[in-house]
């Protein structure tokens, strides 16, 4: 199994910045097997940047659950797999420090789509996910959003499952231990 997250936050991993909006869509090696979404009140104010990049406002979050009322979900939707995301530290790192902050501890196997898409897919100009969807004619709708950009990096990792003919790609699952590639 293998879990295609993004997440949309207040600022970078480091310090007490937080989540705003997480995206997980659960897969198992052929089709998405279910899935979760949700906003996410980050009790802060979310920066002016960050606003315009998302289009995700104050407004959209106030009435949006606590990261600890979905913390079970996203607990349970990512059990058993293997954590997949576009720079997957930042994703993984994210989702850690959350939990953490709820006293849990987070280890899942992880799999970056950047670093697999440069061995997999070489000589592209760029690897960010909106240049490399379009090289790659993958559709990406709602940039900068956690759906659009988790829906379509279903579609890079089911390219990249096609195209790994040197087994980069873990298949037996994924192990509650901590590998960062």
């Amino acid at each position: 199994m293998y879990c295609i997250v993004d997440v949309e936050t207040t600022g970078g991993v480091k310090g007490p910045t937080r989540l705003t909006e997480i995206a997980i869509f659960r897969h198992d090696g052929l089709q998405v097997v279910d899935s979760f979404h949700s906003l996410v009140n980050p009790e802060c104010p979310i920066p002016p940047f960050i606003r315009h990049l998302t289009g995700i406002s104050d407004e959209m979050v106030q009435e949006a659950p606590l990261f600890a009322d979905i913390a079970e979900q996203v607990l349970r939707i990512t059990h058993d797999a293997v954590f997949v995301a576009h720079n997957v530290g930042f994703d993984f790192n994210f989702i850690k420090k959350e939990l953490e902050w709820l006293g849990y501890d987070y280890f899942r196997r992880t799999l970056c789509t950047v670093r697999t898409s440069r061995k997999v897919f070489p000589g592209f100009p760029s690897y960010s996910l909106g240049k490399l969807c379009n090289s790659l004619s993958i559709p990406l709708n709602n940039r900068h959003r956690a759906q659009g950009d988790a829906a379509a990096t279903v579609r890079l990792f089911e390219m990249l499952l096609q195209h790994d003919a040197h087994g980069l790609i873990p298949r037996n699952g994924g192990a509650s231990i901590a590998v960062h590639d």
